[in-house]
């Protein structure tokens, strides 16, 4: 016997039994994976596996058969699994091969025989669920690569603005220090203003309001920095009377030792000399003033430092509250904008469900069908004014799987009817059976206005021209009108009409079934 070459490095198991579209034998199970025997092996014993499960079986050296033992027939050496003594069955691999087979996968149509889903549909199918390699959500098949380019978490971006790499799931992160992010400026409404620019942007914008440069000394001005030099200028005589206590008080120990007297400030005046008695005890206490002085400042700035740094804290919380605060109202504005797509889907398919409930309910089979038009005063004036000229009927059949027809109205006329008739024209659409029955179609048409005292009906009738586009097989989804542009004088509808009751006029189309 052939020995089985281990040279197969892509062999499967078995194929599952739910794709077979017939009970299968047991002459076709693998009696190792109990699966669909693919490219069947034959033990010395008679027994079939998969090449597949064969070489793990006989990996270790040979091997008791199992199905022997459990048909009861185990029996040395010929129950004894060896690839040495195996051989590939060719007859039942080509009889596996013919069986019919269908795809497992949910809303997949494909069917074929064995060989045919092992050599073109196994492993292509669009509807077979795959694992995404990035981040291992499930995914089908035929979006796996809008998967990978759009909605993966874990896919990878080029920052546009400063071309960094990074993960889908990093780009809010990321957005908030790339130095080339584009920023708007509040005070001057400036956008694209790479980040790394922004503070120097914020130096020079004239619209852009910071403190003025005396502020240390008591200047409490706020100002765009377009009128910083105005402010500079106009307010010259203020700055130097907040620089001077501090110049006098850098100067003041110097002038006391002189012997000088103490200045201080006037509120109306500028300043004055103080008296000089008592100088000499003055500058015996001024060091212990001053060093009291500094001493007090330095417990000052220690509380300042604590203040900023509690405040820095407490704005870096707000700030991660914020960033989180944004993720969470981005990911609800996101399941809004889901739930709106999903209720535009599902009202109109609620739409299309009740279009097919009403035709449905006027829906007749048998050839005869009775149009009820109300509103008809109303719906003559929008036929008059032009916004609707034209009005269609519900479709009609002259049999459950014939051929399917509507009547078309023109209230104000049409063509020679124009202002003058009723136009009323039949018309053939295109039917789920149209290739089960005969064309072109010739069946004779009878169209009545129905006279409600049931005395005198207007009718007419005609054959079709079977040379007509109108009467061929559709193509589209109605064919073009055809019928009776002067089917009823309006005049015929004026005043009390026996056509024409409580708003109300009726309509009936008869449909000769004749040789169908």
């Amino acid at each position: 016997m052939a020995r089985i070459s281990l040279d197969c490095p892509n062999s499967l198991p078995g194929i599952p039994l739910s794709v077979l579209s017939v009970p299968m034998e047991n002459k076709y199970k693998c009696q190792q994976c109990l699966q669909v025997l693919r490219k069947p092996v034959q033990a010395q014993c008679g027994h079939r596996f998969c090449v597949h499960c064969f070489k793990l079986l006989t990996s270790a050296g040979p091997k008791p058969c199992e199905a022997c033992r459990q048909e009861e027939i185990y029996e040395e050496p010929m129950s004894i699994l060896n690839s040495n003594e195996a051989f590939p069955d060719n007859a039942a691999g080509r009889e596996i091969a013919s069986l019919p087979a269908r795809c497992l996968n949910q809303d997949c149509s494909w069917t074929g025989s064995i060989k045919d889903y092992e050599a073109q549909h196994e492993g292509r199918c669009e509807y077979e669920r795959v694992q995404c390699e990035a981040c291992q959500a499930s995914v089908l098949r035929r979006d796996k690569d809008r998967h990978n380019e759009r909605e993966c978490e874990a896919r990878t971006l080029n920052c546009k603005y400063c071309k960094v790499t990074f993960n889908f799931k990093d780009i809010k992160a990321h957005d908030e220090i790339c130095v080339k992010f584009p920023l708007q400026c509040k005070d001057c409404g400036k956008k694209k203003i790479p980040r790394e620019k922004f503070n120097d942007h914020i130096k020079s914008c004239a619209k852009s309001k910071s403190a003025c440069p005396f502020g240390e000394v008591g200047c409490k001005t706020v100002i765009e920095n377009g009128k910083l030099s105005d402010h500079e200028h106009g307010s010259t005589m203020e700055h130097l009377r907040l620089l001077l206590p501090m110049v006098l008080s850098m100067s003041r120990p110097h002038t006391e030792a002189l012997g000088s007297g103490e200045w201080q400030e006037d509120s109306g005046l500028g300043l004055y000399r103080a008296p000089e008695e008592g100088s000499g005890a003055a500058a015996g206490t001024q060091p212990v003033d001053l060093e009291k002085k500094v001493n007090a400042l330095e417990n000052i700035v220690c509380v300042l430092n604590r203040e900023v740094e509690r405040s820095s804290l407490t704005l870096e919380a707000f700030a991660h509250q914020h960033r989180l605060d944004q993720e969470k109202i981005e990911n609800l504005s996101n399941r809004v904008r889901q739930l709106e797509r999903t209720v535009t889907m599902r009202d109109l398919q609620l739409s299309e469900t009740e279009q097919l409930v009403r035709e449905l309910q006027h829906c007749t089979y048998d050839g005869i069908f009775v149009w009820k038009i109300t509103d008809f005063s109303r719906r003559r004036q929008e036929a008059v004014g032009g916004r609707t000229p034209a009005m269609f009927s519900p479709a009609f059949y002259s049999s459950k799987y014939g051929y399917k027809m509507c009547l078309r109205l023109y209230l104000n006329g049409d063509g020679t009817g124009r202002g003058t008739h009723l136009s009323l024209f039949f018309v053939v659409m295109r039917g789920k059976c149209d290739a089960l029955l005969k064309w072109p179609f010739s069946q004779k048409v009878t169209l009545m206005l129905l006279d409600q005292n049931n005395r005198e009906h207007i009718i007419d009738a005609f054959r079709p021209d079977i040379t007509s586009t109108s009467f061929q097989r559709p193509i589209s989804e109605m064919n073009i009108a055809s019928g009776c542009p002067l089917f009823c004088p309006l005049a015929k509808l004026a005043g009390k009409s026996p056509y024409l009751r409580d708003d109300t006029i009726f309509i009936k189309a008869i449909v000769d079934l004749t040789g169908l």
